[in-house]
């Protein structure tokens, strides 16, 4: 896999540059090697990721999702409101038990997870971003929220990635007992290290850290 490339001059603009951009970063590609592999010129990739207007044709957009191991549906973001996995299973899948080493580094990587939380009417599951902290799951809600009932209960968490345009992906679980953060000192070291804020309310200053009791995860891939 390629390295990052250095900090590129411009920012993506307008639902495909962003698309396209994430997408590359993803796979450790710069701007050049996408345009490589596409059969574009460099200068109009960065037209592409910059310009909220640009308008490539189809066959562009073709090359494109197939340099980035992806589908034009997902690049365009026709398929941001339909459920993950709706694409034909791979031909020859195998199915692989994930290391513990090799959950935590996929946990590490950030981003959104699903959190299973008990209540009094039953179990609940909620989407939370999150970050890791030591071998902790940290995330940050409000006290009238589904996911402040975490504290104090064993609760399961889960993150995944589904790779639509090659049928594969992988999830890790994570089993643990959910407390609140109260220490102020810990808050602070929690706040300086946090990944993202919460994208339903950047406002939420409760924290809860999920010590885990165990750690699975599963692959599978297409040969």
């Amino acid at each position: 896999m390629a390295a990052h490339a250095p900090h590129e001059l411009g920012r993506p603009t307008g639902n495909l540059g962003r698309r396209v951009a994430v997408r590359r970063e993803e796979l450790g590609l710069s701007r050049e090697e996408t345009a490589a592999r596409a059969g574009m010129a460099p200068s109009y990739l960065q037209y592409l990721e910059e310009q909220p207007t640009a308008a490539p044709g189809v066959a562009t957009l073709l090359r494109l999702a197939g340099a980035l191991e992806t589908t034009v549906l997902e690049l365009t973001g026709g398929d941001v409101d339909l459920p993950p996995g709706m694409g034909q299973a791979g031909r020859h899948p195998q199915f692989t038990e994930l290391t513990p080493q090799e959950c935590r580094d996929l946990l590490a990587t950030h981003g959104v997870g699903r959190v299973a939380v008990p209540t009094v009417s039953g179990p609940l599951i909620v989407p939370v971003n999150y970050g890791i902290v030591g071998d902790s799951v940290v995330f940050r809600t409000a006290p009238d929220t589904v996911p402040a009932q975490a504290s104090g209960a064993q609760v399961a968490f889960e993150v995944d990635r589904i790779d639509e345009a090659f049928s594969q992906g992988w999830s890790v679980l994570v089993r643990g007992h959910a407390r609140t953060v109260t220490d102020a000192e810990s808050v602070q070291r929690l706040e300086e290290q946090a990944y993202s804020k919460p994208w339903a309310d950047p406002e939420r200053h409760m924290w809860i850290r999920i010590e885990p009791l165990s750690i699975t995860g599963r692959r599978i891939t297409v040969l």
